[in-house]
């Protein structure tokens, strides 16, 4: 099962690592490979790891890494949370006990060509969080937003009626096999790349308006930042409050899971972790282009290592309990509802352009 890529390592270091925690954590592991995916003669393997339950009721959390390739810091994120849980295992009986009521979906590296490459895209030139069928419902930023000119310039979505990219197209199979028929679920996605601060983003990319977890997201924040109140790094709101997108691809699993599931809770979440505080403590930075969206001091880089963990623990213990805490009957839910909109809709007239 394992791909030893020897002449790799120097560019793909965190497949290396990903294969070495595989080796050590193989009894606690569900290990697939369903895709490889072509890079300069090699097939480089798309893993999907699961953990914990398989019973069909236990909630899901699903953590994903690598799908902007030059993004590395999201995959070491990931990597260094599995190493810990994998060492955890050894010798806490408390992390038995909780996996025993939680399934765990992860998928460390969605686009190891272009890891391998140093570049956002995959090796066909596609961004592929704008690779969806998702077609945004008013105007995105040009470029940003996603575009179909060519795959030289940045945010290139892919052909028009071409099927989605081999990684993108794993990712959301992986995804909407884990949560079919879940009612309680939640996800991470972790990039970097943007602003000051380190943001934890909701859907919709595609709508400026709320969507229809809205509710949920906002009970979820408020147990992160009642039982966190002083790790207050995170900045908890929508995507579209920032840019709007076209072909983003938890757009796309979300609205697939709501129209097998209109019951369920699914809770998508990106970390988007602020490297511009990066680049701003040293501008040598500047000078690289991998260093725009990855710490390059080791000190730094152990520390972001470090800071993310509280999340992903709080993370595993919320997917377990949701159940207890996730709106349930009506008046919960509008509840939940008007607090979310006091809160990131201000002024919002109380019209939804999407179910809620």
């Amino acid at each position: 099962m394992i791909q030893r890529i020897s002449r790799l390592n120097a560019t793909l270091p965190e497949l290396a690592e990903l294969e070495s925690l595989i080796t050590e954590g193989k009894s606690y592991l569900r290990i697939r490979v369903p895709e490889h995916i072509q890079y300069k003669g090699e097939h480089l393997p798309f893993y999907v790891l699961e953990m914990g339950s398989t019973a069909p009721e236990a909630p899901v959390l699903a953590l994903v890494g690598g799908v902007h390739g030059v993004e590395r810091i999201g995959s070491q994120v990931i990597l260094s949370f599995l190493k810990s849980l994998i060492r955890r295992l050894h010798w806490d009986p408390s992390i038995h006990e909780q996996l025993e009521h939680v399934r765990l979906l992860i998928i460390p590296m969605v686009n190891p060509g272009g890891m391998a490459e140093n570049t956002r895209c995959n090796p066909n030139g596609v961004d592929l969080m704008r690779n969806a069928p998702v077609e945004a419902e008013g105007k995105t930023p040009w470029l940003v937003g996603g575009q179909r000119i060519s795959p030289s310039l940045p945010w290139y979505r892919g052909a028009l009626g071409a099927p989605m990219e081999p990684e993108a197209r794993a990712l959301c199979d992986a995804v909407h096999h884990a949560l079919k028929g879940q009612k309680y679920c939640l996800s991470l996605d972790c990039h970097s790349g943007f602003g000051t601060r380190d943001r934890l983003w909701f859907p919709y990319a595609k709508s400026t308006a709320p969507w229809p977890g809205i509710g949920a997201a906002h009970v979820l924040t408020g147990l992160f930042e009642h039982s966190f109140p002083h790790h207050d790094q995170y900045l908890f709101e929508p995507q579209a409050h920032s840019y709007t997108t076209n072909g983003d691809l938890w757009d796309h699993l979300y609205d697939g899971y709501r129209e097998q599931q209109p019951d369920g809770c699914f809770i998508p979440m990106t970390l988007e972790m602020g490297s511009w505080l990066w680049v701003k403590k040293n501008p040598r930075h500047l000078f690289r282009y991998h260093g725009l969206f990855n710490p390059v001091l080791p000190h730094r880089h152990q520390r972001i290592l470090r800071r993310h963990l509280v999340l992903l623990d709080f993370l595993m213990s919320a997917t377990r309990t949701m159940p207890q805490w996730a709106p349930q009957t009506q008046f919960e839910q509008a509840t939940a509802l008007e607090a979310a909109i006091r809160r990131w809709y201000p002024g919002h007239d109380g019209k939804f352009t999407t179910a809620v």
